[in-house]
């Protein structure tokens, strides 16, 4: 945070009380997330910057009679692209929900686009009313295991680290990497530390003895826990714990009961991917707020864990409480257990009110803009496919299986004896086993990934997106090859985007341009868009109890257990390696 002389002699004059504030928010009740108590005092506000607790003159007046003051909310991991909208859209639908800073890793369009995807989203979140920081992708791609669009090394980081709102390294997914020293990882590593930044973690199914790696590493965070042990053992080794709740990984129930008036000033709030139609229906952080005060903890500790956690957590030394010298980011509570928002304020300026953003907050988009994301057009390069190249041969009758575990990015490592014709693996809706591909989309290379898959629940058709983390190939699930093809082509001819078919048509889809990941819309439409792919599900007859397409997103993504599915084909993430899908020998197990 950068001040020049005569900003700051004007702050130090209205917190002396020798000239007035600019605003001065009066009869609330503060919200204070260092004492974890609440105070009944009023706040002085000059120059979008809190200048003082206690009696002030202004030259306007904020009466928060009856209210609550908070500190704004920070989401400390999220991937902006996940929720298909631009990073301005996006901030149009958190503002409302209390949400004033994010703090983004834009390696899934990055794995598609490589630097120009990280240009794209530091532009298009310039100016905002709302703060986005960006953590650079560490791992693009995530392992050596797949193809993705690009391949960033240190020298194509490099030119972003010094950006002033480029706050690190994301999240190390590639744990052989940093636990044998590889030379390009140590580089994008040392090259981060030299410029005292933060490096964000990726620990997923690892145990106590990487972890030590990982902090030796001066990795500082995880967000992957999925139970009390592994969250204390990261609490212990001195990680920062974020707790995800978004809308395929739902850990904030699981994690909770770790949470303790002592440890607690360790623990944040993440979202990590969470899909538009639930950010603008349930909410973002807010959401895990109102949970938290719901499953037992107190309402000021978990303001407090979305709010000064998260900015202490990324040295955001101007955020995150109701204190001078800190930026005038606050909510007004008609409601402190509920999480009631009044009002939402950035830098002192009224942002949203009662779930709708003021007016004049959002200018319109500039036409330089659009045009960096219509380069990022024209991102699914395949040929059309034909029924043999998606045949899997299955002579014995057994193979490997990937397990769904409903509402979890991991997945169970199944083998069992699967239906065959002529040797070949053929789909049962009976016994809920699908057939699935991942095919390289980025250098029409022709790569497929073949793969069987229980407990999606399709009774019919297909589903297929280019949304697949992380190296966003196309990928396909289905009951029937026919559906599956149509389905693939319709993505072709789409360039990107996510797609229901029955009986080779259509029944809905969401055209997403920029990348194969992001729509040009504004988000009430591409909402729309989701409720249609919704209908289409349940056309199919898909479960509710699970988002598919985000399930389905995270089948591809070899770092997280037990087994994926890359276009290089399946993985066995427990042994780092791709095997057959055949199976001769072995137990069924999985990672729970």
């Amino acid at each position: 945070m950068t001040v020049s002389k005569e900003a700051l002699r004007k702050r130090i004059a209205v917190a002396a009380g020798r000239e007035k504030a600019d605003v001065v928010i009066k009869n609330g009740t503060i919200i204070d997330v260092f004492n974890g108590e609440l105070l009944k005092a009023d706040v002085a506000i000059v120059d979008g910057v809190f200048a003082g607790i206690g009696p002030y003159e202004g030259r306007h007046t904020i009466d928060a009679v009856g209210k609550y003051i908070s500190p704004a909310f920070i989401d400390g991991h999220v991937h902006i692209e996940s929720s298909m909208v631009v990073p301005s859209e996006f901030a149009r639908v958190l503002l409302p929900h209390g949400v004033t800073t994010a703090i983004t890793d834009p390696h899934e369009i990055a794995n598609v686009m490589g630097a120009r995807g990280i240009s794209f989203m530091l532009e298009e979140s310039e100016g905002l009313p709302f703060d986005v920081y960006v953590m650079l992708p560490s791992c693009v791609p995530a392992t050596s295991f797949e193809h993705a669009g690009a391949i960033l090394r240190q020298a194509d980081l490099e030119p972003f680290l010094s950006h002033p709102r480029v706050l690190g390294l994301a999240e190390v997914m590639d744990y052989p990497a940093v636990m044998n020293a590889e030379e390009d990882m140590l580089d994008k590593l040392t090259a981060t530390l030299a410029q005292s930044k933060q490096i964000d973690g990726h620990a997923a199914g690892l145990d106590a003895r990487a972890i030590n790696v990982y902090r030796t590493a001066q990795i500082r965070t995880d967000h992957e826990c999925v139970n009390e042990q592994e969250a204390k053992e990261r609490l212990q080794r001195g990680m920062y714990l974020m707790i995800r709740q978004g809308t395929a990984a739902k850990d904030l129930e699981a994690l909770l009961p770790v949470v303790n008036e002592r440890n607690a000033r360790r623990c944040l709030f993440v979202t990590d991917d969470k899909h538009l139609d639930e950010l603008m229906r349930e909410g973002s952080i807010d959401h895990h707020v109102r949970m938290a005060i719901r499953r037992g903890i107190p309402a000021v500790t978990a303001i407090q864990m979305a709010s000064l956690n998260a900015a202490e957590c990324f040295r955001l030394q101007d955020k995150g409480a109701i204190a001078p010298g800190y930026a005038a980011d606050f909510l007004l509570l008609d409601d402190l257990e509920k999480v009631a928002i009044h009002q939402v304020y950035k830098n002192g300026k009224l942002v949203a009110e009662k779930g709708n953003v003021a007016e004049g907050v959002f200018p319109e988009r500039s036409p330089e803009v659009s045009q960096i994301g219509e380069s990022l057009a024209d991102s699914v390069r395949i040929d059309p496919l034909t029924p043999e190249q998606i045949a899997i041969p299955v002579a014995s009758g057994k193979a490997h299986v990937i397990g769904i575990v409903p509402n979890k990015i991991v997945t169970e490592h199944l083998v069992e004896e699967v239906p065959t014709q002529q040797g070949l693996f053929v789909p049962s809706v009976g016994r809920d086993l699908l057939k699935i591909a991942v095919i390289e989309r980025h250098h029409r290379t022709g790569q497929i990934g073949l793969g069987i898959v229980k407990g999606l629940g399709l009774q019919k058709g297909a589903i297929a997106s280019t949304v697949a983390h992380d190296s966003h190939n196309l990928i396909v699930a289905g009951t029937n090859d026919a559906d599956m093809l149509a389905a693939i082509e319709a993505l072709r001819q789409m360039q990107g985007g996510l797609v229901v078919v029955d009986g080779g048509n259509v029944l809905a889809s969401l055209t997403l341009p920029i990348a194969g990941l992001i729509s040009n819309q504004k988000a009430e439409d591409v909402c729309h868009g989701l409720d249609e792919l919704e209908k289409g599900l349940r056309q199919i007859g898909a479960p509710t109890s699970f988002q598919p397409f985000l399930t389905l997103s995270f089948l591809a993504l070899p770092v997280i257990p037990a087994l994926k599915l890359t276009d290089q084909g399946l993985f066995d993430v427990s042994r780092f390696q791709h095997i057959n899908v055949e199976s001769d020998a072995g137990k069924p197990h999985s990672l729970n």
